[in-house]
């Protein structure tokens, strides 16, 4: 008889496990084969029987489908997290009766819910009556088309940003969030978020929660503005 590696006489692999797929009533013919054929375990150089290698298939998907539950588990945690601390921001935001006071309200709002080290807001366009407040402070030209540039918050490191001063430790800020605040298509503002770490915002992290609060914060601020 000669043999191949692919088969005998023929007869390929790939006929074989045909046979054997459209056979369902084989084994049950020769159920003696179940623990008489060997095959290698991958978990060491023995052999085991076809049924022992089942189980250990079955043993190896059941781990890996208990890590993906896992690691559904702790997203949903961290979002249902993240979703709470969204909702206490913009709660502070609603009990905050006097606009004055609106923009270090979110500030302290958000570095105390997503420990954020620095942050601060800058106006511009306000109503003469915020005009000395610190919030109202002169912008440059450049921040202010710079801003209006954004399509998505910037984050990434500090590359010596003019919006840097604004914190109160520029010198410490290695990275930064920078969110533009709008009202319609007007540019209105800069809320500037700075981090000690050169990872905590990085160029490839997601940018839809932050437009979010950016979203959630102009809103709020269009009370400091002239009416229209």
């Amino acid at each position: 008889m000669t043999t191949t590696t692919h088969g005998v006489q023929g007869i390929t692999e790939a006929d074989i496990a045909n046979y054997l797929a459209n056979t369902p009533g084989f084994f049950e013919r020769h159920a003696e084969l179940l623990s008489a054929v060997q095959l290698s375990s991958p978990h060491g150089h023995r052999a085991v029987s076809l049924q022992e290698r089942q189980m250990e298939m079955l043993r190896d998907r059941i781990k890996g489908l208990e890590l993906k539950i896992m690691e559904m588990i702790r997203h949903s945690q961290e979002n249902v997290a993240i979703a709470d601390r969204l909702h206490r921001f913009t709660r502070s935001i609603l009990l905050t009766a006097d606009p004055a006071a609106l923009p270090a309200r979110m500030v302290e709002s958000l570095k105390h819910e997503f420990l954020i080290p620095q942050a601060t807001i800058r106006l511009w366009g306000v109503s003469a009556a915020y005009a000395d407040e610190p919030f109202a402070q002169p912008a440059s030209d450049d921040v202010k088309s710079f801003a209006s540039s954004l399509s998505v918050p910037y984050c990434g490191v500090n590359a010596g940003f003019e919006a840097t001063a604004w914190l109160e430790d520029p010198d410490t800020v290695m990275s930064l969030a920078m969110i533009p605040l709008r009202q319609g298509d007007a540019t209105t503002g800069l809320l500037v978020l700075g981090s000690p770490d050169p990872t905590r915002y990085g160029a490839e992290m997601g940018t839809e929660f932050l437009m979010r609060i950016g979203d959630t914060a102009a809103a709020a601020l269009s009370r400091l503005r002239p009416a229209a």
